[in-house]
């Protein structure tokens, strides 16, 4: 099983279905479909609704019969729904499905940046990324991640999924100049008093209720600078990791000051979900990088800290 098989299966197939499940998700927010099923105290990792049962049962169908290849891989995805035991059980490449990223928001209506994701990893680094936000623009927006590509750019429904992202005009690295807007995540009830600290740097902290949009389209079009999050699951955060790598940044956790890799992670019971281990920073912007890990290097590595 080579890689290149895997992210030209993805490629060819995952964009139609992804902006099936944009509209499905769009015709489904309509309606009162919230769910309880989490508790980990965090009400944007709580949020559940019917869409991300739905879509995820569609995604993970869609990989099993799309192209037998799928199945050779590892599959970790954020619900319960789904064939997903078809998946193999030990594989050198994972793909990861987030069906509903930003579930709060798309639940409570506040805002559109929600998205449907998909990602490929190897316990190293992420190899292949797409993102289809359905409400960003007129039709959605795409962001897909490929060796050494980011495209991010409008959907146009009158033209196929894949030929409007073989459209697109893939980013600068060179010419990438993200914004000093830091997205921050995980760090429980001290998501805006960390959001202050980073904005008393110099550069300008958002915690998750303040967000515009989706940050793996704000981030490929340099409209946010980065992130800094806590205990990331693997759901979504890999798409940063990859769009910060190709455009010449990195991934960094702050206590270790390494590249953020996939060999150790930890279940989190209290949000049944896989998480990778520590505060990383991510950044496509290298002094941006530096700042945040000097600032977060001595905050508290627990998730669930008594204070």
């Amino acid at each position: 099983m080579e890689l290149k098989e895997i992210t030209d299966a993805l490629s060819a197939h995952l964009p139609e279905v992804m902006r099936w499940a944009g509209a499905v998700a769009r015709r489904l927010r309509g309606f009162n479909i919230a769910l309880d099923g989490k508790s980990s105290g965090s009400s944007n990792t709580d949020a559940l609704t019917l869409a991300d049962l739905t879509i995820q049962e569609l995604v993970v169908a869609a990989l099993r019969d799309r192209d037998p290849i799928f199945c050779q891989c590892r599959l970790e995805a954020e619900e319960s729904t789904g064939d997903l035991d078809r998946f193999a059980s030990d594989a050198p490449y994972t793909i990861a499905l987030d069906p509903i990223d930003g579930t709060k928001q798309y639940r409570d209506r506040t805002a559109d940046g929600y998205a449907v994701m998909l990602t490929l990893r190897s316990p190293e680094t992420v190899h292949y990324s797409l993102v289809f936000a359905p409400e960003e623009g007129e039709h959605g927006t795409w962001m897909e991640a490929v060796e050494h590509k980011v495209v991010c750019g409008p959907d146009d429904p009158s033209r196929s999924a894949r030929e409007v992202l073989d459209s697109i005009t893939p980013v600068d690295a060179k010419s990438w100049d993200g914004s000093k807007k830091i997205y921050l995540i995980g760090f429980q009830q001290h998501d805006a008093s960390r959001a202050q600290m980073v904005t008393d740097t110099g550069l300008q902290g958002v915690p998750p209720d303040d967000m515009p949009g989706c940050i793996y389209t704000l981030l490929a079009r340099g409209d946010f600078g980065g992130s800094l999050i806590h205990t990331p699951n693997i759901y979504d955060f890999p798409a940063s990791v990859q769009i910060a790598r190709i455009l010449g940044g990195d991934a960094i956790r702050v206590d270790t000051d390494q590249p953020a890799e996939f060999h150790e992670l930890w279940n989190d019971e209290r949000a049944d979900m896989l998480r990778m281990k520590g505060i990383i920073a991510c950044s496509p912007n290298r002094e941006i990088l530096e700042t945040l890990v000097n600032l977060a290097r001595d905050w508290n590595p627990i998730r669930y800290a008594e204070k």
